[in-house]
């Protein structure tokens, strides 16, 4: 089918009601609608791939400059800092300001600030442009997808492109840890390089295929006291997870930074019940489906990213591997997703969005008991592979069922909102659980160490199905 390229031509809404989306009813979207969905899957690919790029990318950074690990270690903190922080606030303003508007201006200044890491040499300016690029990330984020789920109807149609969506996620993280073990190997500044090209071609096809925005006649009124203690609290929560698990939890600067983050967020609430048109509408935690979704997101991501700082302690500090060894580890689990996300819309379809997620969330159980059983010495074939299939299937499944979930019976004007919230659940409940393992492993032999560690996951995987199973038959 040829493409219309001609601009503001049609809206999302015309080009989901082109095709069908009643159950069992058989669809065919036209090239545009691909379209919309490639720009928001790239997004979240390109956010996956600087992520997980800049991890293997440290040690070398921190050779050439000198660094602490102590500072060093912000060169991944800064960006997980402002993009859990500013989250919110980016689907707020993709709801006010329109999600092409946003997304478009955004990844422009992801690209500038990449290049701008890329020539620096100057290490403070360098964690800066980090922080910087969290900060569009978390613009760019909920903006892709809530103009994918205000693109999408709910059932059949939204649920086949959660499923696109999650593969291009999952693909980004896995390969990053590849690609930037090998970019590392010649130079770090070509991780900060590669996502360039990716966000140009991004940032074209969303200005020549994505539909404008549509126009309104209502008064824009950002909530500036919402948004100002909003990301005050968020910044205050993130930045005092990071490094409770470097000062500790009982510290002054961790038990201070979250009284004041509680008390921030506790003066935000009170302001939107009384605001005309607050930030969040606190109306939204009426659905109960959503704030399920949100805990289990938190819970999911919490004890993954636990686990795999583990799975990297173990591998490479204790068995002496190689970062691009620990990616190729973890590989079937990115293959795991990437072959069952295009089929996941037509399992949501026939077993239901919460049975789906019930099943994905069960596989970090035995994924984590087999994880309990790893030793001195590296049982691939019967230990380590399951392991990464069992994590693999897991996300594979929830991700895009959590997506779903938290994102229906959702008015398009709070989608992006929506979407924020989501996401910034992940963040939040990754750092939260980072902190909390290293907390429990800092006093452990190695061996004790991954041990005790992985039953803080395992605890966490407990609580996510804990969290869903009043919802177990929708």
């Amino acid at each position: 089918m040829p493409v219309n390229t001609a601009p503001r031509e049609a809206s999302p809404d015309d080009l989901a009601r082109a095709s069908p989306s009643g159950p069992g009813t058989a669809f065919r979207w036209p090239a545009r609608l691909w379209i919309v969905l490639l720009v928001s899957s790239g997004v979240i690919l390109l956010d996956g791939l600087d992520v997980s790029m800049i991890v293997v990318a440290i040690p070398q950074i921190q050779r050439e400059f000198g660094l602490s690990a102590a500072t060093a270690q912000w060169l991944a903190g800064a960006y997980i800092l402002a993009f859990g922080s500013f989250l919110l606030l980016g689907g707020r303003c993709a709801d006010l300001f329109g999600r092409r508007r946003m997304l478009v201006a955004a990844m422009a200044v992801f690209i500038l600030v990449s290049v701008f890491g890329a020539l620096t040499s100057n290490p403070v300016l360098l964690i800066a442009s980090r922080f910087i690029k969290g900060v569009a990330a978390a613009f760019t984020a909920p903006a892709a997808m809530s103009l994918l789920t205000t693109t999408f109807p709910e059932g059949p149609q939204r649920n086949k492109a959660f499923g696109i969506f999650n593969v291009f996620e999952a693909s980004g993280y896995s390969s990053g840890l590849l690609i930037g073990g090998l970019l590392a190997t010649l130079n770090w500044r070509a991780i900060f390089i590669l996502p360039v090209p990716i966000a140009l071609l991004i940032l074209w096809a969303a200005l020549r295929y994505v539909p404008a925005d549509p126009r309104s006649d209502r008064p824009i009124r950002l909530d500036l006291g919402g948004t100002l203690t909003l990301v005050s609290g968020m910044l205050t929560l993130v930045f005092a997870l990071v490094f409770a698990a470097e000062i500790g939890w009982l510290s002054p600067w961790t038990v201070g930074g979250l009284a004041v983050s509680a008390l921030l967020l506790a003066a935000f609430a009170a302001i939107e019940s009384r605001v005309e048109a607050p930030l969040i509408r606190l109306g939204l935690f009426r659905n109960r489906r959503l704030v399920a979704a949100n805990a289990s997101a938190a819970l999911l991501y919490g004890g993954a990213m636990g686990f795999q700082f583990l799975l990297g302690l173990y591998l490479q500090n204790l068995l002496g591997w190689q970062p691009w060894q620990m990616a190729l580890v973890l590989l079937p689990a990115g293959l795991m997703v990437v072959a069952i996300g295009p089929k996941l819309g037509g399992l949501m379809d026939r077993f239901g969005v919460a049975r789906i997620l019930v099943v994905g969330l069960a596989a970090f159980v035995p994924c984590y008991l087999l994880a309990l059983r790893l030793g001195p010495e590296p049982d691939l074939w019967t230990l380590l592979l399951p392991v990464s299939l069992l994590w693999g299937l897991g996300f594979a499944l929830s991700i895009s069922a959590l997506m779903v979930a938290g994102t229906s019976g959702v008015a398009d004007e709070e989608q992006g909102v929506a979407a924020g919230l989501l996401n910034s659940s992940l963040q939040v409940g990754g750092a939260c659980g980072l902190a909390v393992v290293t907390a429990v492993i800092m006093p452990a032999t190695e061996l004790a160490m991954l041990s005790s560690g992985v039953v803080v996951s395992l605890v966490f995987a407990f609580l996510t199905l804990l969290v869903q199973l009043p919802f177990r038959r929708g």
